[in-house]
């Protein structure tokens, strides 16, 4: 699947996964007390990404991204080096 946008150098476009609405004990968390994950699917890769390749799960640094919206979809640029994992 194509994606509308191609990061440049080391940046790789990502999804996030959706925010958790319930906790594990089945509580209902209203959208002002839900975290924002920090977990994504890669998307595209620029050119300089070594270790990353689409559909990588990632784990990165929640501060470090710039969001973008494309097409009516949203999408995270992230810094290779601000990844901080990935998830199996």
């Amino acid at each position: 699947m194509s994606i509308p946008i191609s990061p440049l150098a080391d940046y790789v476009a990502c999804e996030a996964e959706a925010a958790q609405t319930k906790t594990a004990s089945g509580l209902y968390l209203p959208d002002s007390a839900a975290e924002k994950p920090k977990i994504a699917t890669v998307k595209a890769v620029g050119k300089q990404v070594k270790d990353l390749k689409v559909g990588d799960k990632i784990l990165y640094k929640g501060y470090s991204t710039n969001d973008v919206k494309v097409d009516g979809k949203e999408y995270i640029l992230v810094k290779e080096e601000d990844v901080l994992a990935t998830v199996k």
